[in-house]
């Protein structure tokens, strides 16, 4: 079993950044790949980012893509979301997810492992 713990949300102006950390523990080597979802209040889960934690590949949602970025601490076994050029769109309750994935996807039902989430607010 894998526990996962995010933590770095909080409020930010419009334009501003946050990094959002993801921390892992138990039996990670069988996470293959990790990524983060958000979730706005009356809107489904999406797909945020996703990486490979064996060799860094990527894949972003395209509404992210050149202003968020994901990378991986694999001694800390720690998942990171740098968060840039923030807009009022992006708040939402953020989540890291693991999975036994061979590649990264946006199917948020094909990650097995979730985190409890983190409140990111966005003011304009």
């Amino acid at each position: 079993q894998v526990q996962l713990a995010e933590s770095g949300g909080g409020l930010v102006q419009a334009g501003g950044s946050l990094r959002l950390s993801c921390a892992a523990s138990g039996s990670t080597s069988s996470m293959l790949v990790t990524g983060w979802f958000r979730q706005a209040p009356g809107k489904e889960r999406e797909f945020v980012a996703g990486i490979r934690w064996s060799d860094g590949s990527t894949l972003y949602a395209d509404s992210v893509k050149g202003r968020f970025t994901i990378s991986r601490d694999y001694a800390k076994n720690t998942l990171y979301l740098q968060m840039d050029s923030l807009k009022s769109e992006d708040t939402a309750v953020y989540y890291c997810a693991g999975g036994r994935l061979w590649a990264v996807t946006a199917r948020a039902s094909l990650y097995i492992f979730w985190g409890q989430g983190t409140q990111v607010t966005v003011s304009s």
